[in-house]
């Protein structure tokens, strides 16, 4: 506890009153020596001790405690500190660091650890000690230590910005020869076109390694599109084309150099969402009916669709020998859209379409190899595709997933999702289909077929197909064995969910990837990676997961019942993540992409040193041959405070006040005698 005396005055007047006093009393005084009047100096010492009674002297005594000073110590724990052992150098130097400072008395350590940051991946200490000193005076701060690799991202630019004029000091982890590659993108364009080439630019950077006749390997979706040979310290260019609709990742990477401090940034990711242009349907009604309709207003309210529609008004049978040239109606251009032009097309639907010789024979042949060779088809059936005409009997039935039997079904049913409909994308979910029977309105004709390939999604009267899906070589068929889906359309006993099922059906024939049967998703959320599968067996396993920094961890799905299987994953790390279950495997970003943290590893002193400079203070290495060889703490009062093998930490004047003890020296009857005595001796010498 330290003790102060200090003399005040609290006036008893108002302090412009005793001002005029002072001065009335000094004029006087002054002429009565100019004048010589007899005892004027007792007159003096009088006025005086009358101004002085006035002014009321106090004598304070005070009782203070000294306040400790803050030494602000920020751990760094962000991603790049767990390379090459530097973690476990964090943690010797932060528990010898404070055994040390409790050596002294007058400090008081406060300490905060920092991790990556959450948005945007960099190492913000300097936010940090801000966070750790907002609550104490400037006044009251001995300095800041950091222990940290120096990879730091948010170093102020003058030593002003710091709000404390103490010293600061960086305590730098990991070794001196420290080696690193990183490869980085320069360009990376964000949006693409599916089936359009996209020009990145990339870049390798060598850091004390040498050449090794390496190649930088291309990866789209996982998949090696490109191998290129590695040229560092070069901008190279490299092509790729977005295969998929949505979010594409190129990853580019380059062999890993022997003694290289980490591997994590031999890798660079860049997320490249891609859209296709239209799709192309053609769709043809083989006569018109009541939901033909249906189709095409579905068809032509899909922005990503366009549309091109024939229907069938004049077949051969109807020839009347009216001339050509007074018709209104068009020919029917078969040779252009199936000869010429069928592979422009990614849809074709059969609407109800009949063999009435508008096309040749061959030309059904000419569709069966389009879907074969990746086309996709639709046939929407009605009464003729049990017919004598049926699409069946010509060389298009080795495509088509359902023969039929002859027979026509004419009765009410409801349609039904099977068990494999609840799983399957284009009908899980479906609006409706969630009671028994389904909240959706019934149909009244189905066509009978025998035994279906692929999967049957929806079942009609007596359980029998009435929607199937089916792959055929590297295309995709969809088979609708019913023409009373417009009733749904037209709101009958409430209608139904035509236009999910319709359009589900279409584009899953298109190849859209959310209705992809087995489909592996995962995607970066916070801090967390969230994994979705969806498939249609009945257990989804276990997903193996591969962090940035390469530890491995499984992770089990759990399903809701309908082909969905989830599962979440915090993790610490940001980066790019690899998750595999069963055949599948993709890649997902957590966290910012191409973070800072991986964009530089190597440790140094040189990003802190010059703002620890103008502090005072200093950046030093700790790594020594047998560990950790910290620094000496000493109090310091200059403005130095750092040597070779010592860091200087700068003690607080700040005390605590605990008690005061006032004394008025003009008070009572002291003050009284003392302005008597005065006033008497005046007299006293006045009247001699």
């Amino acid at each position: 506890m330290l003790n102060g005396l200090r003399l005040t005055f609290e006036p008893l007047v108002e302090p412009w009153l005793l001002v005029v006093l002072c001065v009335f009393l000094a004029v006087l005084a002054i002429i009565a020596v100019m004048l010589s009047v007899r005892g004027r100096f007792f007159r003096i010492a009088a006025a005086a001790a009358l101004a002085l009674a006035a002014a009321n002297p106090v004598l304070i005594q005070e009782q203070r405690d000294p306040l400790k000073s803050t030494v602000a110590i920020i751990v760094d724990r962000s991603q790049s500190q767990m390379f090459d052992g530097r973690d476990a150098q964090t943690d010797a130097t932060l528990a010898s660091l404070l055994e040390r400072i409790g050596r002294f008395p007058e400090f008081e350590p406060r300490v905060l650890e920092t991790n990556t940051g959450e948005q945007d991946g960099e190492t913000q200490l300097f936010a940090t000690l801000s966070e750790a000193l907002r609550d104490v005076p400037p006044s009251r701060v001995a300095g800041g230590i950091f222990i940290t690799d120096g990879q730091i991202h948010d170093v102020p630019v003058n030593a002003a910005a710091l709000g404390f004029t103490a010293p600061l000091h960086g305590l730098i982890t990991g070794r001196s020869d420290e080696i690193d590659r990183r490869i980085s993108f320069s360009i990376a364009p964000r949006f693409g076109i599916v089936g359009k080439p996209i020009e990145m630019v990339y870049r390798v950077e060598d850091i004390g390694t040498t050449i090794d006749g390496s190649n930088v390997i291309v990866r789209l979706n996982g998949v090696i599109v490109a191998e290129q040979p590695l040229v560092p310290e070069t901008d190279q260019t490299v092509t790729i084309t977005p295969e998929i609709a949505g979010r594409n990742i190129v990853e580019l990477e380059v062999a890993t150099q022997a003694g290289e401090i980490t591997g994590a940034n031999n890798r660079a990711v860049a997320i490249v969402d891609s859209i296709r242009e239209n799709l192309r349907v053609l769709l043809v009604s083989g006569e018109p009916h009541a939901g033909e309709r249906t189709w095409r207003n579905l068809l032509k309210s899909d922005a990503d669709v366009d549309l091109v529609h024939f229907t069938i008004l004049r077949p051969p049978e109807k020839q009347d020998g009216t001339p050509i040239n007074e018709l209104s109606l068009i020919a029917f251009p078969t040779r252009e859209l199936f000869v010429e032009k069928i592979n422009e097309f990614d849809l074709i639907i059969l609407d109800r379409y009949q063999n009435r010789n508008v096309l040749p024979l061959l030309y059904y042949d000419y569709i069966a190899r389009y879907v074969e060779d990746g086309g996709a088809l639709l046939v929407a059936s009605g009464p003729e595709y049990a017919g004598e005409l049926s699409l069946a009997n010509t060389p298009l039935f080795q495509a088509l997933p359902a023969i039929p039997t002859g027979q026509i079904v004419e009765r009410a049913f409801y349609p039904t999702l099977t068990d494999d409909g609840r799983r399957h994308p284009v009908t899980r979910n479906l609006e409706g289909s969630d009671s028994t029977p389904p909240q959706w309105s019934r149909w009244f004709r189905q066509i009978s077929v025998g035994e279906a390939a692929g999967v049957t999604v929806m079942n009609g009267a007596d359980d029998a197909p009435l929607l199937v899906l089916n792959r055929f070589g590297k295309g995709r068929v969809a088979m609708l064995l019913s023409d009373h889906g417009w009733l749904w359309a037209r709101g009958f006993e409430g209608g139904g969910p035509h236009v999910q099922l319709y359009r589900r059906t279409a584009h899953w024939l298109m190849g859209q990837p959310e209705l992809e049967e087995e489909r592996l998703i995962a995607e970066g959320d916070g801090k967390s990676l969230f994994i979705r599968r969806q498939t249609m067996a009945k257990d989804a396993g276990i997903a193996q997961i591969i962090a940035p920094s390469g530890s491995a961890l499984q992770m089990p799905l759990t399903g809701d019942g309908n082909g969905l299987f989830v599962a979440r994953v915090e993790t610490e790390e940001t980066g790019l993540f690899q998750i595999a279950n069963g055949e599948l495997s993709t890649l997902a970003q957590v966290g910012a992409i191409n973070t800072r943290e991986y964009q530089a590893v190597v440790s140094t002193p040189d990003v802190i040193m010059p703002l620890a400079k103008s502090t005072g203070g200093t950046a030093l290495r700790i790594a020594a041959n047998t560990g950790v060889r910290l620094p000496n703490i000493v109090p310091v009062t200059g403005t130095s405070a750092a040597g070779t093998d010592w860091i200087g930490l700068r003690p607080t004047n700040d005390t605590m006040l605990k008690s005061v003890n006032r004394q008025p020296l003009f008070a009572g009857f002291a003050g009284l005698a003392l302005l008597l005595m005065a006033l008497g001796t005046a007299w006293w010498r006045e009247g001699r």
